[in-house]
């Protein structure tokens, strides 16, 4: 069943465009062609696979506009990261890499681009590849205490970039001979002995000859959730040029004095991590498109796999009550998820306009357990939100497939494994709810004063109306007890024991933003395309009665939600499942990608014979 965008001429619908967002028919069919040549039924081979993310990479450059174009068309990002990360996963980490932080860091950070010209050429055109050096592996949260340090000469005017001992190693995704390689490297600026906070600078780790004098690269490490060929990377005594530290605002004058407008360390390293709010904003297009996918795959599955119990043998899987709770619940929840990519994507635009670019104007508080709400809180709560969410949907759609969603080569396992992965990547999603929590906490703004009625259970704003006031309790609970705390007690004194707490709170403000993300997309897109509304209505609702069945626990507790109330929903999620069944095809549809691009035969109508027909047979000779 093919999906995607629709034949020259034909107009597409606002459904259409939520999926795959406001870009031009034309974007579509092109990444559509570059996407159709994935690694085929049996999978990559692994001793070609840096090659074959090389080539993938280079076709894309090849065939879209300029990376520095693309950076500030977040439309477009959005469409591109759906529809590799529906193609593959591994592909997806590596233009993360590439053009959200590495390029980005470049075109953001760079005064004057043509010191670079050469470097952004390489990495426009994919002749090189980008990588980001943020990490250090020998302790925990190294983003808020960078020991690599890049040293001043006054004489050259250029820097001295070094581990100053192993567990400063950086971890990325490199080789020593796929061709050239250029990080993005975190370091500590260090000018006639005083630590001047950290910048990002421009290392060619690898070039034509090979692995560059200055760096030394570890053995690959395997990481099989998501596969490509990692390494620790340390530094020693790597000469830079001045062109190359992304100095932003912050200069080092004719007489070696520094100078940094921003005035402190704390906001230059948020500043430095400004390319955190695009990969936040961009992230959500690919969880939601994995998350469809996979949805998709499980659907079709149910409703074609018949199963021999004896309750009722023969019948289609979906005609069980459980399945269709399971399976039209996760099509609901990625249908959350695809609202929630759409409104990121429109954050990160509003935000550019207000900053420039630089910081959220509207996070507030110091840098407590991580820096990234200071950064972004919105943003960072959907990478937060959106990661998990992705992860239990990917990996319930798994299990709704039985022995076939375990197979590598029908994807799920690769989706699964990405969004398991990014848990921790791009910023820590624990992390990053403890602080959105704290802020919370400390913040004098309500969510949103409740509605003057009591929406109905299982309509599209009843969910966002729990959330909000389910918000308001924690949010009053945590406040209580970080004042009893309070008293005469340090920091970590006070927050520790709340730390859960906390992170609860957190969770809770992502969630509600994504249902109100939800909420508003109904109402933009009703009545607009009968059918198209009818459905959407009910994913809505649906998406707001499973998520308050699996979070009755914290409900319950909270005094949000009565036990009468918890046991309707059962019945609830019965009626609203009875209103999808009829909208499954335009659903299949709509939130599909072509088989051409996913490649799992468990899209085929016929998938096992498309998993058949995909491997090799041999047949035994004569006894």
């Amino acid at each position: 069943m093919s999906s995607g965008p629709p034949p020259q001429g034909e107009p597409r619908t606002h459904l259409d465009e939520l999926v795959h967002g406001p870009v031009s028919a034309s974007f579509l069919r092109t990444l559509r062609a570059s996407l159709s040549d994935g690694p085929g039924p049996a999978g990559p081979d692994l001793t070609d696979r840096e090659p074959r993310l090389r080539r993938r990479l280079r076709r894309l450059a090849d065939s879209l506009p300029p990376g520095r174009e693309l950076l500030d068309r977040p439309e477009q990002l959005g469409a591109l990261f759906g529809w590799v990360a529906a193609a593959d996963p591994p592909l997806t980490m590596v233009l993360i890499n590439h053009y959200l932080l590495a390029l980005n860091s470049m075109d953001q950070l760079a005064p004057d681009h043509d010191l670079l010209k050469s470097h952004f050429e390489a990495l426009e055109r994919g002749r090189a590849k980008g990588v980001f050096m943020i990490t250090e592996v020998g302790r925990a949260n190294s983003h808020l205490a960078t020991r690599t340090t890049a040293e001043f000469d006054p004489v050259s005017r250029g820097f001295t970039l070094n581990s100053p001992d192993p567990t400063a190693a950086k971890f990325t995704a490199g080789t020593r001979n796929g061709g050239p390689l250029i990080g993005a490297a975190l370091a500590r600026l260090v000018v006639a002995g005083a630590d001047c906070g950290v910048f990002s600078f421009v290392v060619d780790l690898v070039d034509k000859d090979g692995l560059r004098p200055g760096v030394e690269m570890s053995d690959t490490i395997e990481l099989s959730a998501l596969p490509l060929d990692y390494a620790q990377f340390r530094f020693h005594d790597l000469r830079l040029p001045y062109g190359h530290w992304l100095r932003d605002s912050a200069e080092i004058d004719a007489d070696g004095a520094f100078h940094d407008r921003l005035g402190s360390p704390d906001l230059r390293l948020q500043r430095t991590l400004c390319v955190g709010q695009v990969l936040w904003a961009v992230l959500p297009s690919a969880l939601a498109a994995m998350s469809r996918q996979s949805a998709v795959l499980a659907l079709r599955y149910a409703r074609r796999r018949r199963t021999q119990g004896r309750l009722a043998p023969g019948t289609a899987l979906l005609d069980y009550r459980t399945q269709q709770h399971g399976v039209l619940g996760a099509l609901a929840e990625a249908f959350a998820l695809t609202c929630a990519a759409s409104r990121s994507l429109t954050v990160l635009a509003e935000s550019r306009l207000a900053a420039g670019g630089g910081p959220d104007p509207e996070t507030d508080g110091p840098m407590t357990f991580a820096p990234w709400s200071a950064i972004s809180r919105p943003l960072s709560a959907y990478k937060a939100h959106t990661v998990r969410a992705a992860a239990r949907i990917t990996g319930d759609c798994q299990r709704f497939c039985g022995f076939s969603g375990h197979l590598d080569v029908n994807r799920l396992a690769a989706y699964h494994g990405f969004s398991r992965a990014f848990d921790a990547a791009g910023g820590d999603s624990q992390l990053i709810f403890f602080d959105l929590g704290r802020a919370r906490a400390d913040d004098a703004r309500r969510p949103g004063e409740p509605e003057a009625q009591h929406p109905v259970p299982g309509s599209p704003g009843w969910w966002p109306y729990v959330l909000r006031a389910h918000e308001q309790r924690l949010t009053d609970r945590l406040r209580r007890l970080r004042d009893r705390n309070a008293a005469g007690a340090d920091e970590f004194a006070v927050w520790n024991p709340l730390l859960s707490d906390a992170g609860e709170l957190g969770e809770t403000y992502a969630a509600r933003l994504v249902a109100e993300d939800v909420a508003r997309v109904v109402t933009d897109l009703g009545l607009q395309e009968p059918e198209s509304s009818a459905a959407v209505d009910a994913l809505a609702g649906l998406y707001g009665a499973v998520t308050a069945r699996r979070l009755a626990g914290p409900l319950l507790t909270a005094g949000t939600l009565r036990p009468e109330e918890v046991r309707e929903l059962p019945a609830i999620v019965d009626r609203l499942c009875d209103r999808l069944l009829p909208h499954l095809d335009l659903l299949e549809r709509a939130f599909g990608y072509p088989q051409a691009v996913v490649g799992a035969p468990l899209g085929d109508p016929d998938f096992n014979s498309a998993l058949a027909d995909s491997l090799g047979w041999h047949q035994g000779g004569p006894s």
